[in-house]
């Protein structure tokens, strides 16, 4: 498979960071470094951190070469790595700094789904001080992770006043979100020259408690169903949802929505937006799109395209 002509035949994969999720990001690299090479494009694969941006001036002083990062975390997926990028006007696979730090801040996503008339569980910004006003069930999360980090379900409010101090000297500031029973469902949306579109849905069934980092990373009996046996109306009104939420938080190229159902016939409930999703062999973005007949060389391929096809950023 050659990269088309238009293209430019040189990617940088950025992988690693200073982020929580460093180990996953370099699994994701690994797997996107794999599927491009067998795209055909040549391939170096960097890291990239807060005091090493030696990477990305060297892209600088390569025009051609198209950066695609998949870094997880604050700093790598949330807007400080996308501003370095678009200083030195580079062309990035993925969400700019804007947006990225938006859907990075799980409580400034779902005031803008809120804002939007969007359904999303009921929330709370949780400061160390704060009177929580939500009754459990509820969960608990930091503002700024994903693949589950530091994530508490409380059933009770002895649950919840166990569950705090640590979280709260851990990471700071919490997002308290009610809990909503039922099925957990994830939709890629996946860009194009032509359209934005809504990869197959879907539903992720754990052994665990919940979907944490165990169940998505090291656990091999999690399930992961495309035949959800669900109305016609509920499976069209999920992936409206999951493009509405793309649209309106300013996603770019790529992302996956996470939602729960609570019965066959609900409103869906949008929990958060990931616009740097994991390219591990566990992860969701890329078993959706093989799903739809998308192999990884022509995912990542096209992902490629997408950012080359263009304008390099205005310097911010």
């Amino acid at each position: 498979m050659k990269p088309p002509s238009t293209t430019p035949r040189t990617v940088m994969v950025l992988a690693g960071g200073p982020d929580r999720e460093r180990v996953v990001s370099l699994q994701s690299g690994r797997q996107i470094a794999h599927a491009l090479h067998t795209a055909g494009y040549t391939v170096t694969t960097r890291d990239a951190l807060p005091d090493n941006l030696a990477a990305l001036d060297q892209a600088a002083n390569t025009p051609d070469t198209i950066l695609f990062p998949v870094l997880h975390g604050p700093w790598g997926e949330g807007g400080p790595l996308q501003q370095h990028l678009q200083q030195r006007g580079l062309r990035f696979v993925g969400s700019d700094a804007t947006a990225a730090a938006l859907c990075m801040d799980k409580h400034a996503t779902k005031q803008t789904l809120k804002d939007a008339g969007l359904p999303t569980p009921d929330f709370q910004h949780l400061q160390p001080d704060d009177t929580l006003r939500l009754n459990p069930p509820l969960v608990l999360k930091p503002l700024a992770e994903g693949s589950s980090l530091g994530m508490a379900i409380c059933h009770t409010p002895d649950d919840t006043h166990a569950a705090r101090k640590p979280l709260h000297d851990r990471f700071g500031t919490l997002l308290a979100e009610a809990f909503i029973p039922g099925r957990e469902l994830t939709v890629g949306i996946l860009e194009t020259p032509q359209s934005t579109r809504a990869l197959p849905i879907i539903e992720i069934r754990s052994a665990t408690d919940f979907y944490d980092y165990d169940a998505k990373y090291e656990r091999n009996d999690t399930a992961y169903l495309f035949d959800l046996n669900l109305p016609q109306s509920t499976l069209s009104r999920i992936t409206e949802l999951a493009l509405a939420t793309h649209r309106i938080t300013g996603a770019r190229h790529l992302s996956r929505v996470d939602l729960m159902l609570e019965h066959d016939t609900a409103e869906p409930q949008i929990l958060e937006i990931n616009t740097t999703p994991g390219f591990t062999t566990h992860s969701l973005f890329p078993m959706a799109a093989r799903h739809a007949g998308i192999p990884d060389a022509r995912l990542v391929a096209g992902l490629v395209e997408l950012a080359a096809s263009q304008p390099a950023p205005a310097s911010i």
